[in-house]
């Protein structure tokens, strides 16, 4: 089996005061995947030497960001680590917010993708992203089957937060986000928790304000996503909302 977290962290450097190591110790996944880390490795003092670790930072220090830890036992499988689209999607890698990392057997991408902002300022670029972010993985699952996981800002249907009445033009529940996921996931792709839980009342992140991840009122909007043709390795896929360190809780994922 090969197990696989992936967790935005809201800051690696907040989060390893908050038990980080702890939680990868307990956890002890295979592959790691991070978001928002907000640090480069070389403003970090060295830490978890049995994982091989690929960071991309985004050019503006202290913001977004995205990694993927490999056990060094796992190094050998590595074929291709990648940090963005490439030339032609130039204008979406100023942020660090890919990090692929090629196996034998899948691709493995680590994504933060762009919150739409307060009064949905960003959102015509958020859906240019959707569109980039989706080619990209059609173009990386007609080489090998593909898994992606991280913080995709998007609860995709009404039970994936806790008031989709009120939140309908909000950023991460707009019509426009939601059908870009759809669209994702109509290109040849699952979303692998949905496979083993039908029901609402399963979030991933809650706002720090009015107590809200005590009264469990949040957002599912952290994924794995696994090409349809891969479906039958998947073994396991769950939210951990009792790891605390962050605003989100990692996400897992278990393949045969």
């Amino acid at each position: 089996m090969i197990k696989l977290v992936s967790w935005n962290v809201n800051g690696i450097r907040a989060c390893l005061k908050k038990g980080f190591l702890d939680f990868v110790a307990a956890e002890d996944a295979d592959i790691i995947c991070l978001q928002e880390t907000r640090g480069q490795p070389d403003e970090l003092d060295s830490f978890l030497p049995q994982y091989h670790q690929f960071w991309n930072h985004a050019q503006k220090k202290g913001y977004s960001g995205t990694a993927i830890f490999v056990k060094k036992s796992r190094k050998k499988d590595l074929q291709i680590v990648n940090h963005g689209f490439g030339m032609d999607q130039a204008q979406h890698d100023q942020e660090g917010r890919i990090t692929l990392v090629e196996l034998p057997r899948f691709s493995l991408l680590s994504t933060y993708t762009p919150n739409s902002g307060n009064e949905l300022k960003r959102l015509d670029y958020r859906q240019d992203w959707d569109q980039a972010y989706r080619a990209y993985c059609q173009q990386l699952n007609q080489k090998k089957p593909l898994i992606f996981c991280g913080d995709l800002n998007v609860a995709h249907t009404e039970i994936d937060l806790t008031n989709p009445k009120t939140n309908r033009r909000n950023a991460g529940f707009t019509d426009e986000e939601r059908d870009g996921f759809s669209r994702l996931l109509d290109a040849g792709f699952v979303d692998s928790f949905r496979l083993f839980e039908k029901e609402g009342g399963h979030y991933t992140w809650w706002s720090y304000r009015a107590n809200a991840r005590a009264r469990n009122i949040g957002w599912r909007i952290d994924y794995f996503c696994v090409s349809r043709q891969f479906t039958d390795q998947i073994k396991a896929a769950g939210i951990l909302p009792a790891v605390m360190g962050s605003d989100h809780c990692p996400v897992s994922l278990t393949i045969k």
